[in-house]
């Protein structure tokens, strides 16, 4: 892959590792006792690593000019191995905190493998690790079919795909050693967060550099969302993440905001960070690869434009219905409420425009299960939309809030949304880089269909019980007006829903093991016959833009 990269090319990245280098130097000596310390360590060795791959190949023969008159997919093939790597690792991690709940001692008397150092390495590993790798990888393939146009250069979308990962995991290390923000999906300290700004304001310019050339007049849908997802996650990373460090060599720091609107804040960012990372980008991803492994047009290509400003419009303003009954002002809790209701027509008219599409191909979605996955990831996102504008409702918030049926709510859309389309989505595109006709065993694509879906119900269910006695319990009183439960006696009766949910998690677990796998042996098989016939890369297949399908 480096092979491929000019002359000038191999330089500039150079550049770019070294500086790195030095930066991660300074935050060794800098945070020497402190946390930040460790993190510059982990930042110098992996700007060492890069340095020592480029010059190893500095020397090789430039690529020929040819080159650029195909599609630069080799950020996708890397992206698409991570995002494996991630499930694997975000998801096990899940799994050992849901035991935790029903085994306490599973900490193994160990302060990094506590429960509240674990979860948010979960939920990070999961949702930027495993998501976010798999939105950057597929916007990538998708931005390019669809604009017929390449990448504008070759170094960026590696300095994207490789910088947001190192941010990965400085994000996952520094939960493991305490360091936190103790904020929902906003966890890293501030150097993380500034390194993210630098990869993130990169990522959005690649989108609008290969728009600006692109061959195909039409901007497809697909990058409408995909744009929206980058740049609104800016907007919102940037303003919920303001604060001042203790000193340039700490690794605390504290916000700028404090109070009712500290938290307001966080929640117009976290229920925000839901909208445009864990939906607006998955949706990009739905609206290319299911209409083309369904072989047919979108349904009504207008209804998902409109979609895509309902959801864009009204989601920004849903974030204080997490705030119901607190110290928030009682009419911004009801602005939230009000537009969390309003937000079930545009989720609905996605979720709906997927599923008419597979009219006249739901022979396909019996028989393929790769189909399947997307399909049933569209069933689960219109039941979690409803689910989650149900539950903004004030009287219906006042039985759920703090209770397992949020953590029920929740999985329904990560693992039955946002992790089918993306499964679904990389056993259509695996095939497609790596110049296969199918992936190496269907009937492990099949198996794992049935492992996640087992696993979600499982767990989804098991939580919406579970939640629902909690919530009971919590508000029961007895005849002289106390609580007829004390919160001990409604943990108790939690523990079989928590043996429930981890077992849930072994199956959905298993599942992202088996489609790894999977992914493996395609890759393998790929580089076999690539061997056996002397190629070392073949042109990307050019996959027809779905622009130039009838839009009704």
């Amino acid at each position: 892959m480096i092979s491929r990269l000019t002359l000038s090319e191999r330089q500039l990245s150079l550049a770019i590792v070294v500086l790195l280098g030095v930066f991660g130097l300074a935050m060794a000596i800098g945070g020497r006792g402190e946390p930040l310390g460790v993190h510059g360590f982990i930042v110098l060795v992996a700007a060492l690593g890069f340095i020592f791959a480029l010059i190893g190949h500095y020397f090789d023969p430039e690529p020929p000019a040819s080159q650029l008159e195909e599609y630069y997919d080799d950020p996708t093939r890397v992206g698409i191995v991570l995002t494996m790597i991630w499930a694997v690792v975000g998801m096990f991690v899940g799994v050992w905190v849901a035991a935790l709940l029903a085994w306490p001692d599973l900490t193994f008397d160990a302060a990094w493998a506590s429960f509240g150092r674990l979860r948010p390495v979960h939920t990070s590993g999961v949702i930027f690790g495993f998501g976010g790798n798999a939105l950057i990888a597929t916007s990538f393939h998708v931005l390019q079919r669809t604009s017929r146009a390449r990448l504008p250069d070759q170094v960026s979308p590696w300095f994207v795909l490789l910088g947001y990962n190192l941010f990965c995991i400085v994000a996952a290390s520094g939960y493991l050693m305490g360091v936190t923000q103790s904020k929902e999906y906003a966890e890293p300290e501030w150097y993380a967060d500034l390194w993210l700004v630098v990869v993130w304001v990169v990522y959005f310019s690649i989108f609008i550099r290969t728009l600006a050339r692109r061959k195909e007049p039409h901007i497809y849908v697909a990058n409408w969302y995909y744009m929206a997802f980058i740049l609104v996650v800016a907007v919102l990373h940037i303003v919920n993440n303001l604060a001042v460090p203790l000193s340039l060599g700490s690794t605390k720091s504290y916000s700028l905001f404090s109070g009712v609107q500290d938290a307001m804040t966080q929640w117009w960012y976290g229920h925000n960070a839901v909208a445009f990372f864990l939906t607006s980008g998955f949706l990009g991803m739905m609206y290319y690869y299911l209409p083309k492994r369904a072989g047919r047009p979108i349904f009504s290509y207008r209804l998902s434009i409109i979609s895509f400003w309902g959801i864009t419009f009204l989601y920004m303003w849903a974030g204080s219905h997490h705030l119901h009954y607190t110290a928030l002002p009682h009419w911004v809790q009801t602005l939230g409420m009000t537009f969390s209701v309003m937000l079930l027509v545009p989720s609905w008219a996605s979720a709906g425009n997927a599923l008419a599409t597979l009219n006249g191909a739901w022979h396909k979605v019996r028989d393929d299960a790769t189909l399947r996955f997307m399909m049933v990831a569209a069933v689960f996102y219109g039941l979690s939309t409803f689910e989650g504008s149900f539950m903004a409702i004030r009287p219906v918030n006042a039985l759920s809030h703090y209770t397992d049926w949020t953590i029920g709510h929740v999985h329904a859309g990560a693992l039955g949304w946002v992790a089918m389309i993306t499964f679904g989505s990389i056993y259509a595109l695996v095939p497609w880089m790596w110049k296969r006709e199918a992936m190496w065993s269907p009937r492990l694509i099949e198996l794992h269909f049935w492992l996640a879906l087992s696993g979600t119900i499982i767990y989804v269910f098991a939580m919406w019980n579970s939640g629902i006695i909690q919530g009971l319990m919590w508000r029961t009183y007895n005849d002289s007006g106390t609580l007829q439960y004390s919160f001990v006696e409604s943990l108790v009766a939690m523990h079989p829903y928590y043996i429930a949910r981890t077992i849930g998690g072994l199956f959905f677990l298993a599942g992202a093991v088996v489609g790894s796998l999977n992914v493996w042996m395609t890759i393998r098989a790929s580089q076999a016959e690539a061997g056996r016939s002397g190629e070392q890369d073949v042109p990307a297949q050019d996959v027809p833009s779905l622009a130039s399908m009838p839009a009704e």
